[in-house]
């Protein structure tokens, strides 16, 4: 156990009260002080909601404390989306609330019991001071933490403020679930998080976006100074009236409730020396996943567990946040996903009931289709037949027509590139694998990284397809792969520009500059090397650009005379088209350069000649970086005005995927990153997309594809390690049909194999069996 004998508190919330009195029990003889300013019984907040998870380690770590909050939990499971006039509801979730004050009566009560010093209306000393009487510091004074800003060089915080505005608030309807409201109005759209807390009360937060909050008139009501405590009532009152039909005629409640923006807050480090930051003052996650308290819950337990396992202060401190940040870090991720969509939510207002509520439910990428599909099966095929499919056949096996070529199913196999090619013809690996990923049943497999010319090469290991005798092989690995397969090839065209003339990518994925004797000249829209150890690449002039034009074209033209089934053009990834299209890396000032009607010239002049040379019905597809993932880049509305240009210009699809532009980006990967790039372009232009993107499970091809996110979703590292991804993946759930297509001498093994233990059958061990919990569990607290 460590020396931390002397403990200061600052912050009187759930995670400060939570962490002194679980300290206390730990080690009795510990002296702990508590200081918060405001008096004990100043109210502040509303309701928390916690999961089942949080709840088991309070049950463990505390049973007096669970006993007092449990028996005031308002319980439910299910979830309403309110939209369109039309109510649809997902059950099986889980939820326990709890009034915030009743919690911070029950955890003072707690820390009274166990002596722990509590100093209300009492400000902290100067941290300075407390750090040098108190071993440690616990800085729980929320997410406008004093102690972070004081300390802001050790602890490097990142404080993300949205542009979105929300007003917390309280109200006397009790709703009987977790209730989503979205309504739309003349100057946007207005949402609200409900949720019952008690047998009397609900939390009622209403979330706007700024540009309909002025057109709403709320700017014009909140331009005023608030004092502590105050709220803004005329903004109360517009919302109750804006909101009416959703409460039934009762009020809304303010508790200093204003507009406000929500801050996500990151820190670099949450200790330095001997004063360490917990909850809102080291992190905080978008309310839209409820996840505020009990982090700062889940944080006070791993605090105060680690004082008691190390046996320094400082290998307490580190174990702490070792074990916090990876969670925390993963529940941001979510948040973000959620805040995002509910900041962008206007994309979606135009689809149906059932797959709004399926795309609400599974927009922070933590709720999948698998997982609302065990919870209450009977939403999930509302959803699936609204989305003109069939119960039990999973979207990703739904047909697709694209152009005229008919897909048997949403699966795409990306361009997966194999730097085998020392002679740029397709090598006997590359046939072998389109061959083994071709039977593995996709819908649509993408050979690809093919230059069109030489000097459009990445490596001198990649495949080309500029003369008789390339265009002659591709048609002979063609003609190997359809002796065995149906499933629809196509080729992607691209050169690499600035990217080319590097080495075939090492272990790190990287493929760094050749050595100018074995190199080749670089083209590119202006002469801005890839990295400081690259060349600088030659601006192309117009001579050159026409024979890029033809290039496209002629490699179109052999494309389809060896049989592609489909051709995709590289646009994306810091490519020579790319790099017309990003304002990164166009600095050019001719008819190619500036304004991006002039960045998008060239692009269109490539896609115009290749669609007058690709055969009219098969598919010709588009692939973008629609974001660079670095300040300056393609914006937004940037990317969808490319997409809508590529699409009135002959794209009959767009593979919409990000970053790679530039050597500075700083993508923030996880599972499906780029999937929302997809689906504004489709909202925004009507055209087809394909997902790509760390998306390697079929539950989430099923998430994106049901959610309307996208039209298709592209496979790509998953395939790598197993070619029969999508086979397996049917087999996983179950599925056949037109959609999976195994080959007949594979048939025998299109069901999954049993495991070990496969063949035991489990003896009853209780008398009497638990009936399974409704699906279906309201709150209505007795009269």
């Amino acid at each position: 156990m460590t020396g931390a004998s002397r403990i200061a508190v600052i912050g009187a919330g759930p995670g400060g009260l939570y962490f002194a009195a679980l300290a206390r029990q730990l080690a009795p003889d510990r002296r702990i002080t508590v200081f918060e300013r405001n008096a004990p019984e100043t109210e502040s907040g509303f309701g928390v909601v916690f999961s089942d998870e949080t709840l088991d380690g309070i049950a463990q770590a505390d049973p007096k404390v669970f006993a007092a909050i449990s028996a005031e939990f308002a319980r439910w499971s299910d979830i309403d989306v309110r939209y369109a006039g039309q109510v649809r509801t997902s059950g099986g979730h889980g939820f326990a609330a709890l009034d915030r004050n009743r919690l911070r009566a029950v955890l003072r009560a707690r820390c009274e019991e166990l002596a722990v010093d509590l100093r209300y209306r009492t400000a902290a000393p100067p941290l300075a001071e407390l750090a040098a009487e108190y071993d440690l510091v616990v800085a729980a004074d929320g997410i406008h933490s004093p102690t972070r800003a004081a300390y802001a060089d050790a602890f490097g915080p990142e404080l993300d403020e949205r542009h979105g505005r929300y007003i917390w608030l309280g109200t006397d309807r009790v709703f009987e679930a977790f209730t989503f409201i979205v309504e739309e109005f003349d100057f946007g759209v207005l949402q609200v998080h409900a949720y019952p807390y008690s047998a009397t009360r609900s939390t009622f937060i209403v979330e706007i976006a700024e540009d309909a909050w002025r057109r709403a008139g709320f700017e014009a009501l909140a331009a005023q100074e608030w004092g502590r405590g105050e709220s803004d009532l005329a903004s109360v009152r517009r919302c109750a009236e804006l909101l009416a039909p959703h409460l039934d005629g009762c009020r809304l409640i303010p508790n200093a409730s204003r507009w406000i923006r929500f801050t996500t807050v990151r820190n670099a480090r949450w200790r330095h020396r001997n004063v360490v930051l917990l909850g809102d003052a080291a992190h905080s996650a978008h309310f839209s996943i409820g996840s505020g308290t009990k982090l700062a819950l889940e944080d006070a337990l791993a605090l105060a567990a680690s004082l008691s396992e190390q046996p320094d202060l400082a290998g307490a401190l580190a174990a702490y946040e070792a074990e916090r940040r990876p969670v925390v870090e993963s529940t941001q991720r979510a948040a973000q996903a959620s805040l995002e969509w509910f900041e962008t939510i206007g994309r979606r207002t135009g689809q149906g009931p059932d797959q709004f509520a399926f795309n609400l439910l599974t927009r922070s990428r933590r709720v999948t289709y698998d997982g609302l599909r065990a919870r209450d099966r009977g939403f999930v095929d509302a959803v699936d037949t609204a989305f003109g499919g069939s119960p039990g056949v999973p979207p990703m096996f739904r047909p697709l027509k694209l152009a005229a070529l008919e897909l048997r199913n949403r699966i795409v196999v990306p361009p997966l590139a194999t730097f085998t090619s020392p002679d740029a013809l397709p090598s006997a690996f590359d046939r072998a694998q389109l061959t083994a990923l071709a039977l593995g049943g996709p819908g649509l497999l993408i050979a690809g990284m093919t230059a069109v010319s030489p000097e459009g090469r990445t490596t001198d290991r990649c495949p080309g397809l500029w003369s008789d005798h390339q265009e002659a092989a591709w048609r002979e690995l063609l003609l190997a792969v359809r002796a065995v397969s149906d499933t629809p090839v196509g080729l992607q065209l691209t050169h690499a520009g600035r990217r080319g003339a590097t080495a075939t990518p090492g272990p790190d994925g990287v493929g760094r500059p050749l050595p100018a004797a074995e190199g080749w000249p670089l083209l590119a829209a202006s002469p801005l090397p890839w990295d400081a150890d690259s060349p600088a690449p030659h601006e192309a002039n117009h001579i050159q650009l026409a024979a890029v034009t033809a290039d496209f074209a002629a490699a179109a033209e052999r494309a389809a005379r060896a049989g592609f089934d489909a051709l995709e053009l590289q646009f994306g990834h810091g490519h020579l088209l790319s790099s017309f299209l990003s304002p990164l890396t166009n600095r050019r000032t001719d008819r190619y350069g500036g304004p991006l009607a002039h960045r998008l010239r060239l692009p269109l002049e490539v896609l115009t000649a290749v669609r007058a040379a690709w055969p009219t019905g098969r598919p010709l597809l588009v692939r973008i970086s629609a974001c660079d993932w670095a300040p300056g880049g393609t914006t937004e509305a940037e990317a969808v005005a490319i997409c809508r240009a590529l699409g009135e210009a002959g794209a009959d699809a767009v593979d919409v995927s990000t970053g790679e532009v530039v050597a500075h980006q700083r993508p923030p990967y996880g599972r499906g990153y780029q999937t929302p790039f997809a689906e504004l372009v489709r909202a925004a232009t009507g055209l087809p997309t394909v997902a790509v993107g760390a998306i390697s499970g079929h539950d989430d091809a099923n998430s994106v594809l049901l959610a309307g996110r996208a039209d298709l979703v592209a496979v790509g590292r998953a395939h790598l390690y197993d070619p029969l991804w999508t086979l397996h993946a049917a087999a996983d759930q179950g599925c056949t049909g037109p959609g999976v297509h195994w080959p007949e001498p594979w048939r025998a093994g299109s069901r999954k194999p049993p495991g070990p233990g496969a063949d035991r059958v489990a003896p009853r061990l209780h008398l009497l069996r638990e009936s399974a919990p409704p699906v279906h569990r309201r709150w209505r607290p007795a009269p």
